[in-house]
């Protein structure tokens, strides 16, 4: 993804971005308590997950705040939002009480969790506007990207062909998944490719 902005960066940016998100967190919050996404059947989960991060990166093209605030964030935050991905312990726990298919549960859980920790190492221990940073961001990010998908089309196939089978990820907290947390880490590893790219161009 390449990011250009045509105006300089503004404090008032990461505040109207954090609101957005906020927000946007809050709506998925209701929705997952109001069971919005349990009373509809497949396709429809999955086709909220598709429309949040392309709504995403429609911001990301036409909000220039959005935008700005992209391109100049620190690296550290964008790769920071992975810790979230700590979820893949609930997975696990899901998985072996048989509220998930474990054939999905454990590799979804424990993909989850390594790419987290190694976000979290990648932010303590890595300086990352450096060559050597970089060059392991860049891997950590193709993982992490690559996992996620995965994680997407796993949960996706099993849903299409038994729906409730995956039935713990359309009630809260799980529900935050599909229209929150899974649209917000494949956006951020895109944004972190634009940024690297940028970098690189440099």
């Amino acid at each position: 993804m390449r990011l250009a902005t045509d105006r300089p960066p503004s404090p008032d940016d990461s505040t109207v971005v954090a609101i957005a998100i906020s927000t946007w967190f809050v709506a998925a919050l209701v929705a997952g308590a109001a069971g919005f996404l349990a009373a509809q059947p497949p396709p429809f989960p999955q086709a909220v997950l598709v429309a949040v991060t392309l709504a995403f990166l429609a911001a990301l093209r036409f909000w220039p705040a959005f935008r700005t605030w992209a391109a100049t964030v620190d690296l550290r935050i964008l790769v920071l939002v992975h810790a979230s991905r700590l979820v893949g312990i609930y997975l696990l726990f899901l998985g072996a009480r048989g509220e998930l298919p474990a054939s999905w549960a454990v590799p979804a859980g424990w993909g989850d969790i390594a790419v987290a920790l190694l976000a979290l190492a990648l932010v303590l221990f890595v300086p990352l506007e450096r060559g050597a940073g970089r060059a392991a961001l860049l891997v950590w990010n193709v993982l992490g990207l690559a996992d996620i998908l995965a994680v997407v089309v796993g949960a996706s196939r099993i849903a299409l062909a038994d729906p409730h089978a995956m039935r713990a990820l359309l009630w809260l907290p799980l529900s935050l998944l599909p229209t929150f947390l899974v649209p917000l880490v494949i956006v951020t590893h895109l944004l972190l490719f634009g940024r690297l790219l940028a970098g690189w161009r440099r």
